[in-house]
């Protein structure tokens, strides 16, 4: 009966183990054997394995955060070229994770206006002729309101007024001039809101090398080229010229290789408006490949496109204008991104080739069309409403306005030319010229009256608009009684000063030989 007797385990002996060693149990009431109850040992060991990997996946997820957060503080203050106050390193670190995880955020200039418009520049670099010339300019403006984004691109060669002078040069020539005078960017900023009347609220500058380098640190970038290339002349590094081969297709571009594309001109038809283009679908590419799951996934790839852009990129947006704009971006549809290149040539196209005289050299350059910068303002303003623009232009169209341009004799080249404007550009019906040999003076204003008592509004509104015409119900002289049109315009002497310019049909484009590095500013006209 000793054997039946409830054991209990020596004092020395744990209660587990005691378990363990104990012999199977005999029940005289059920005449069966029973186990002695084991706690399961498996659960514990498990829970301990998960807990720790939790945490050293936390501590890991920790540790990356802190180091990416730390390296884009350091790469806004890295990329910025003005010296603004700075806050605490850990205040920093606090408003760049706020930009991932927060709801609310500061606004960002031009974002109580509905729209943001940052100023794109590609530079070559210390390694390339002419290192300052910005041959890249281009207007990224977001729709705050839609969530919309457009890119608007000016071709190098446009001849724009440099600021507070009573000069002009090209377009890609004004970032080398405001250095010279310690301004930066400042000149070209300014210039950039005089012809398109938008306010320019920050702007980014790119080289070369870096623009090379991000593409590599990405891996390549799949682009579908539009054309067969091969040019001899390509220019490389240090005055030296290579030959650049592609095909046509979808192809995986490297660094190098992405670069020429984006920079090539001799053998495109449609010569620096086709680089435009062309450096538009790049920059769609490598946004599309720097956002991908991919790319987030390698943080590798994370750190070294951080570090690529800050050796390669300045800017004048603070840091804490970062860390907004990042969580802006989460919510802006960039799929379907509104991409214009202002040109040349074509039928609608706003600008025209001229040429300056630089010394021996005939400079080639790019001229509004018009004479002034109203339809490149317009299409500025009305960049997220192109459907509006074609409106307009299909009321005119319906309207089969008629229109007579009274000029001296002297002008009748400036009446042609605005004759070609209204017939191609607008759309009138019919333009006649009208020679006023008795006028003996040019009127200082241009003129135009409306004969048809506002029976045609959208006529009229585009040809006061476009020309800067004074309105007028009656001129100082009697009218021909031949002239039955639906308005007449008298041109005067600033309408003769703005369409002076001697235009270019041939369709050359420009030779990167003629001055390589920065055209010298030369007298407005």
């Amino acid at each position: 009966m000793d054997s039946f007797r409830k054991s209990v385990p020596p004092k020395s002996i744990s209660p587990q183990k005691y378990q363990a060693e104990q012999p199977l149990r005999f029940s005289s009431s059920s005449d069966t054997f029973t186990f002695p109850p084991r706690k399961p040992q498996s659960t514990h060991l498990w829970r301990k394995i998960f807990l720790t990997l939790s945490g050293i996946f936390l501590l890991v997820v920790l540790g990356i955060t802190l180091f990416f957060l730390s390296k884009g503080v350091s790469l806004g203050h890295n990329i910025q070229l003005q010296n603004n106050p700075r806050a605490s390193f850990l205040s920093d670190i606090k408003r760049l994770a706020f930009s991932f995880v927060g709801t609310k955020r500061p606004p960002l200039r031009g974002e109580e206006k509905g729209r943001i418009n940052i100023l794109l520049l590609g530079r070559a670099g210390e390694h390339y002729p002419g290192k300052n010339l910005t041959d890249t300019v281009m207007i990224m403006s977001i729709d705050t309101i839609n969530k919309k984004v457009a890119l608007l691109s000016f071709p190098r060669d446009l001849y724009v007024p440099i600021p507070d002078t009573g000069l002009s040069t090209r377009i890609n020539s004004l970032y080398q001039y405001g250095l010279s005078q310690k301004q930066d960017a400042g000149p070209l900023r300014s210039s950039i809101e005089t012809i398109t009347g938008q306010t320019i609220d920050y702007f980014f500058i790119l080289d070369f090398d870096g623009f090379e380098k991000m593409v590599d640190v990405l891996h390549g970038i799949s682009v579908d080229v539009v054309r067969d290339f091969s040019d001899p002349r390509y220019p490389g590094k240090n005055y030296s010229y290579e030959t650049f081969e592609i095909k046509k297709g979808w192809q995986t571009l490297d660094g190098a290789t992405a670069l020429k594309y984006v920079r090539e001109r001799h053998n495109d038809p449609e010569g620096d408006f086709g680089r435009a283009k062309r450096q538009q679908q790049v920059i769609q590419a490598i946004k599309d490949k720097a956002f991908s799951l991919e790319t987030f996934l390698n943080v590798f790839a994370v750190n070294d496109l951080l570090d690529t852009l800050g050796e390669n990129v300045r800017t004048d947006m603070p840091l804490d204008d970062m860390a907004a704009f990042l969580q802006l971006t989460k919510s802006l549809d960039t799929e379907n991104v509104t991409s214009i290149i202002v040109d040349a040539w074509k039928k609608n196209s706003l600008l025209s080739v001229s040429h300056v005289q630089v010394g021996p050299i005939a400079a080639f350059i790019l001229v509004p069309r018009v004479g002034n910068w109203s339809e490149v303002r317009d299409l500025s303003e009305n960049i997220f409403r192109l459907d509006e623009l074609a409106a307009r232009q299909n009321h005119i169209t319906n309207e089969k306005s008629t229109l007579t341009i009274l000029s001296l004799p002297k002008d009748t080249t400036v009446a042609q030319r605005m004759k070609r404007l209204a017939t191609e550009g607008m759309g009138f019906l019919e333009v006649s010229l009208v020679s006023m040999k008795p006028l003996e003076n040019r009127p200082d204003e241009s003129m135009i009256m409306d004969r048809n008592g506002l029976q045609k509004p959208f006529s009229l509104d585009e040809l006061i608009k476009k020309f800067s015409l004074k309105k007028t119900d009656a001129f100082s002289f009697s009218l021909p009684p031949k002239i039955t049109s639906d308005f007449v315009v008298v041109i005067g002497s600033d309408l003769a000063d703005m369409l002076s310019f001697e235009e270019d049909t041939s369709g050359v484009t420009a030779d990167d030989t003629a001055f390589p590095e920065v055209l010298p500013p030369q007298p407005r006209r």
